[in-house]
């Protein structure tokens, strides 16, 4: 079975993303969807890889532009 794309994320830059805008991790969580642990997990660098949706609410919960790529360490991937 085929696992689906993945985003590589950089969990510092999704931080400092976030304290830059004033926004608490709940607050993040919510808008995006997912849950404040696993953002902390993102942050902290726990988890690296996030599905495109899950990705793409939190990008807009960060109030990035669509097309930004700020918080990829690299572009999408196969996870293996």
């Amino acid at each position: 079975m085929e696992r689906p794309p993945t985003y590589q994320v950089n969990g510092a830059v999704i931080r400092t993303v976030r304290m830059q805008a004033g926004l608490g991790t709940n607050e993040v969580a919510q808008a995006a969807g997912i849950s404040q642990r696993y953002l902390n997990h993102l942050e902290n660098g726990y988890r690296k890889h996030m599905r495109p949706a899950p990705y793409v609410r939190l990008r807009t919960a960060l109030g990035l532009e669509p097309d930004d790529t700020s918080l990829l360490d690299e572009a999408p991937e196969e996870r293996r």
